[in-house]
Order: structure tokens, then sequence, then C-alpha cells
């Protein structure tokens, strides 16, 4: 009661939090001053806060259970529509001044279910947002997602994407509103408004009693969890710096090993074939595929690690400067006398004069076409496999595509239903190292052979699935995909807290030591140019893991087998087994037969990689009605796990689902309702999908 209600609205703490009003708070000397409820709305404690921010409570606040409340002028609690509820008194006032909506505090987020629990019984009607912190250990948004799914709420996370003057110590909506301004805020509270997919009234979804009443949700189908990298089977230069790369851009440990696995691949697979046992021999080139969203950094992995490269291009490029300038002179005089030759045929022609002297001139002219010296063209952008095939033919043997958006394989125009069937077969005959030829009328024609490409890719889940549906069974029927080492790592974002890039990489700088050293050697070429590495052999030891290796596969491949729902991925594993082995040797020791160890540890990498494809994969070998309810299976749980409510209403579903076509849509609800993984209720006009609250995770 001493406390003055008109705080200083110059204070140094209010100054601080982007000038706020001091909304609902008191001042006691230099402190302002908080009050805490109760359930029964008396008055439980105080919480005071000094101008540097540092916070405390009176001795005998009980915390549990309390509040304080934001209030709207001039609007009766009758007429609260819309409630938002935050941790702290800056975020709260942050809020409410942006939106003009009563907002409760919490006062920290281990509170907030139960301020949620009791808004909900004192206003059922009302929309709940409970306005969460973007903390590192991820506590804020664990129990803000808590108290909205238990109390029919919606969590809502600050956004920071385009957001200019934020920093790794952002986390909450006061936080937004100085970085962005209150119209931030307010957009973000709208937009969250806009897609506000839960209608409150009735009991909650999540609550002990609602649970009780579902019964356990039958599997869908075998779901295989994912296992973690084998780092340690890595040989130990790759293995060090793949440490030191994530240590610091903190991607998935599956995306940074995937970024140098593509740089070995690409350095290497000139120099050496691998021979698996008679007959049987191939190139060690890595068709690699990351399933992961934008962001999670993979561009900037491959920069790490491809910096050796396109190092040892530029100092190519440049070396051969003198090169390409007597060619480019030798050419110009070549290509005047070749006009000069066929200006005289035309005249000759018009005139009724012989041409054969000069027909035989322009035969000999043109065998001594000079060639173009040959420039190192390792990295290639987003190239259709038609030019890929003629850049491998005619400018550099040896190539490698990396990309984080993977749209040169999955996107292009290249992959269009009329062309799909034939590109997909270019790329299968380059990992295979065999020959190519393509035929024009208009322009020259050329025959690729010898030709070593390593293509690494990072695609969106949807983008894959998109693919695949409309590629039809051609992706995993010509043996695409099956070429390709997948890896379907968890998300790191909200978690790669900034840290100081090292003074020193000591061992980032010994791998691409040691990838210049593998470029630096020369090519073994034939008479016609074409590239002919020479085949590495397998040890009697490695040679045997490799066979037991192949037949251990081979024996999960039966119908019902471990392995009979990704018989075309697991059919390539021991060709891929051989080619990591290959390069681990090359790498670590030289041109030289593989040893059992180094087989043994690239086996255990291939069959990581087989793991990932079959968690990813398996679900596209079933009947299209159960694939498409394990499509939208795992939609609904992530939305409802990310908004905070076990509802989402069947036409929001439609719009924004996997699944558009209303037939289908209707029989994948059924199989789902039979496995009791979900429910259709009526809300009035509405039909709302009610997900069963045992899978909200």
């Amino acid at each position: 009661d001493k406390a003055n209600p008109h705080p200083d609205p110059n204070h140094a703490y209010l100054a601080r939090k982007g000038g706020l009003p001091p909304v609902g708070i008191r001042q006691s000397g230099d402190a302002l001053v908080v009050p805490v409820h109760g359930e029964d709305k008396a008055l439980t404690g105080l919480q005071y806060i000094q101008p540097d921010g540092q916070k405390r409570f009176i001795t005998g606040t009980r915390k549990a259970g309390s509040w304080c409340l934001l209030r709207p002028e001039g609007i009766p609690p009758s007429d609260w529509r819309v409630i938002l509820l935050a941790e702290g008194w800056a975020t709260a006032a942050s809020l409410h001044t942006a939106t003009g909506h009563p907002v409760f505090i919490a006062f920290d987020c281990g509170n907030l279910p139960a301020v949620a629990r009791y808004i909900r019984q004192q206003f059922p009607a009302a929309k709940l947002l409970v306005c969460a912190d973007d903390d590192s250990h991820g506590k804020g948004q664990h129990h803000a997602r808590i108290a909205a799914s238990m109390n029919n709420g919606m969590a809502v996370i600050p956004q920071w994407g385009g957001i200019q003057n934020m920093n790794h110590e952002h986390t909450d909506f006061n936080d937004l509103h100085r970085a962005a301004g209150l119209d931030a805020v307010r957009h973000q509270i709208g937009n969250a408004l806009e897609n506000f997919t839960t209608e409150p009234a009735g009991p909650t979804n999540d609550a002990p009693e609602a649970q009780e009443e579902w019964p356990e949700p039958m599997p869908l189908v075998k779901h295989y969890l994912p296992e973690e990298y084998p780092l340690d089977s890595l040989p130990d230069t790759i293995r060090a710096a793949v440490e030191e790369v994530a240590g610091f851009v903190k991607a998935p440990i599956p995306l940074v090993a995937s970024s140098a696995l593509a740089a070995l691949s690409l350095a290497c697979q000139a120099h050496a074939d691998i021979k698996r046992a008679e007959k049987l021999h191939g190139p060690i080139s890595l068709y690699m595929l990351a399933i992961a969203d934008s962001g999670e950094r993979k561009t900037t992995c491959d920069g790490f690690f491809m910096s050796a490269i396109r190092q040892f291009e530029r100092e190519q490029t440049e070396a051969m400067k003198p090169a390409i300038q007597q060619y480019e002179a030798a050419f110009a005089a070549w290509d005047a006398e070749r006009e000069g030759i066929l200006s005289a045929i035309r005249d000759a022609g018009k005139k009724g004069k012989p041409t054969h002297k000069m027909r035989e001139d322009l035969e000999q002219l043109q065998l001594s076409k000079p060639e173009s010296p040959p420039v190192p063209r390792l990295l290639l952008e987003d190239e259709t496999p038609e030019n890929l095939v003629w850049s491998l033919a005619k400018q550099w043997p040896s190539s490698g595509i990396i990309s984080s958006e993977a749209g040169m394989v999955l996107g292009s125009h290249a992959m269009g239903r009329d062309s799909v069937m034939r590109n997909l077969a270019t790329l299968n005959i380059v990992w295979d190292g065999g020959e190519f030829s393509i035929g024009r009328k208009t322009t020259e024609s050329f025959k690729m052979r010898g030709g070593r490409a390593t293509i690494a890719l990072q695609t969106q889940e949807a983008t894959l699935h998109n693919f695949l549906e409309k590629s039809g069974d051609l992706a995993r029927g010509t043996g695409f995909l099956a070429r390709f080492l997948v890896s379907w790592p968890a998300s790191t974002q909200g978690s790669r807290m900034f840290t100081e890039a090292p003074m020193h990489w000591p061992h980032l700088s010994a791998f691409h030591a040691r990838i210049t050293a593998m470029l630096s050697q020369p090519f073994t070429l034939d008479e016609d140019g074409m590239l002919t590495p020479p085949i590495m052999s397998l040890s009697r030891g490695a040679k045997d893991a490799w066979i037991e290796y192949h037949d251990t596969i081979e024996r999960g491949l039966t119908h019902g087998g471990e392995l009979g729902d990704v018989r075309d991925v697991a059919s390539k594993s021991a060709d891929n087994a051989a080619r990591l082995a290959a390069l681990f040797q090359m790498f670590e020791s030289g041109f030289s037969p593989v040893s059992q160890d180094v087989f043994d540890r690239a086996s255990t990498i291939a069959a990581w990689h087989l793991s990932e494809s079959r968690r990813f994969l398996g679900g596209f070998s079933l009947p299209r009605e159960m694939g498409d309810a394990t499509k939208l299976d795992g939609w609904i749980v992530e939305h409802c796990c990310k908004s905070g409510s076990a509802t989402v209403g069947k036409n929001y579903a439609r719009q924004h689902g996997p699944i558009r076509d209303s037939s289908r849509l209707d029989a994948a609800i059924r199989e789902l309702v039979e496995l009791d993984r979900v429910r259709l209720e009526k809300d009035g006009k509405k039909t709302m999908i009610q997900l069963n609250p045992r899978l909200m995770r």
C-alpha cells in the first residue's frame, strides 16, 4: 500500500526494456513492484525488479499457481475473447502494449501450466495463447506447449527470420519488441490468432481423464528409431575434421560428415576404381542425399570441406591462363581460315566452278582444329543430367554437384513427366561408370566414357515426397534412389547458440592438405583421352568381410525379411561399402589394397545409411491407402505438437496437409480412426480431427 501507484515512466528498467509503460505495477524506492495473486485472487506476494534488472520475491511469496494480470482498460472480463500468457512482466508488458489484450504473468516457465489451467477455468470460451520464450535449453517452449495442450490453447514462439537487429541473447517477445518494434509483436500475435485451430470449449484434450478414455493407439507401420551416427568409424583425420567443424557450425553430425565424404569422393574418384570380386569392379564415387529443412547449414558445412577444392580450381585456372590465351589465338586463326574456305566454296558454287580441291582443304583443316586446354571444372552448379555428362566428356572428367536445394535432380525441368526416365537412367549410368553417347542434329555429338561424378544434395522432406509421387515408381524402380547414401537427421535448430570461431583449425587444415594432395595427382588416360582409373583391390581379410556383409544383406531381402521393404537400396549397400572403403584407404594410406579394418569401418557407415533409408523409404512400399494414412498421421502429429492443440479442422488439413484429394483424405482418416489414432468430432458445422493425446509428444 505504501508503494507509489504511478511509477517513474523514465525508470532505468523500463528504458532498458524498450521504453515500456509501467502497466500493472507500482514503485517502491528504486524498485518496481509486481503484485503476485493466487487462485482466489488474493495477494500472495510481491516481486521486486531493480533498475539493473535483478528480480527477487519478498519472503513468503507463494509462486506456484500464482499470477499477475495486465488488464485492458474499459473492457470487462466478460468480453475478453483473447487472453495471452507469458513468463515475465517485461514480456507481458510488450504483448499487452502491442495488442491491447489481457496478459497473465506466470513468473517462470514451470508455472505456465498451472496458470493456464486457472485461465481456462475462469474463461472457458476465450482463445488462449501461451507466449513462450525461445530459450537455448528449450524449457520455455516445452512448458508452454504443455500448458497449451492441456488447456485447449496454442503455444506461440517468437520468430526471428528477417529481423536485422537480433542476436543470440534474444529469446522473448520483449526482445522482439526491442529488436523490431511493437508492430512486429502485433503482427506475430495476429498471425497466430489467424491460424488458431483450437475451439477452446469443453474438457481439455490432454487431461489425464481424457487420455484414459482413449485406447492405446495401434501402430501404422513398423517404425525404425534413428541410430546414432557412427562417428568413430570414420578415419581419424576425417573424424577429427568433422568434430572440429561441427563444434562451430552446430549442424547435425550426419550433415557435417556427409559434406566431408562428398569432398573425399570428389577428390579421389578419378584416381581409382575398386574391385570387389572377379568381374565386379567400378567407380568409388558417392551419391549422397540429406533429408533436412532449409537452414540446417549444409551450405556452410560444404563451404568448410570444399574450400580446398575451390582453391585448387582457382590455382589451376590461373596457371592455365597462358595456354588458354594461346588456344584462343590459334582458334581465332583456324576459324578465320575455315570461314575463308567456306566463303570460297560458296562463291564457286554460285559460279558453277568446281569445289573439289577446296573441300579437301576444308577436311584437312578440320583435322587440325585446336583443342581447348583442359581446365579443372570440379564443382558444378545445378546442372541437368545431360549437361553433367557433356561436362565430363568435353571439359573435365571428374566433377561434383553439391547443392543444398536439390533442384538439379528433384525439381528441374529435366525431371518433368516426359524426361524423368531418361534423366534418371543417365545419372545411374554415371554412378555405374558406364558409357554414354548423345547424337545431335544441330550441335556437336559426343560420347562420355570413364567420367566420374559425385552428387551431394539436401532436400526437404515434403519436396522428396512430392518427387517420389510425381515420378511414380521410376525413382525407385530404376534404382536411382538406391544408389544414394541417405541421411535423415534430427534438426539442431533452436540449440545452436553462437560461439566464436576458433583461431586455428588444425584438423580441418590436415583434411584440406590431404584433399589437395589427391587432387594434384595426374589422371590415368587412354589413347582417346578418356579416364581409365587404376583398380584397387580388397585384401584377403577385407574380401572375406565384404562377402559376409553382402550375404547378410542378401538374406534380409526376402519377402517379410528385415530389408524386404527397401530391397532396392539394400542391394546397393555392399557396393557403397566397397566404395567408402576404397576412399578411406586412399585418403589415409594412398593407393594400396583395402585392409579389413578399413572395410569394417566403411561397412559400418554404409549400414547406418541403409538404416536411414529404411526409416524414410520403408513407408513407400505400402498400399496407397496406408501410405496416405502414414503421411497424414505424421502431419497431424507434427501440427498438433507445434500448435499445442490436439485438434485440427478437417478442411484445414485438406488445405494445408499432404493429401488434398477429398476422397483420399477420407480414406486415410478412416484408416487412422480404425487404428485409434484419431477421432472425428462435429463442432457446429465444422468437422474436427482429434488426435489421440497419447501421440502428443
